[in-house]
């Protein structure tokens, strides 16, 4: 149920947008690419053979890559709804 002058459905509408962008967002990520390093490029502890092989182009060790996935990413939002002093004009 929609209130105001959005149609019913407006809501559900917005929430599969948000859920569209931030997965063509995560579809555009660089993935590794070329040769995997044999040794970390951040503490240079050595790459398992195993992780070479299953992510081509790796060139952080494990530790290093989910301490790199933990920071926290700052990106702006986007604010579909507007504020009320623009639907009111």
């Amino acid at each position: 149920m929609a209130g105001g002058w959005a149609h019913d459905g407006a809501v559900n509408e917005q929430i599969e947008a948000s859920i569209g962008d931030e997965l063509a967002r995560m579809r555009a990520r660089p993935r590794p690419r070329g040769e995997s390093f044999t040794h970390c490029a951040e503490c240079d502890e050595p790459i398992p053979e195993a992780r070479r092989q299953a992510v081509p182009g790796v060139k952080l060790c494990i530790d290093c890559q989910q301490t790199r996935d933990a920071r926290p990413v700052l990106r702006g939002g986007i604010n579909r709804r507007g504020s009320k002093d623009s639907q009111l004009k």
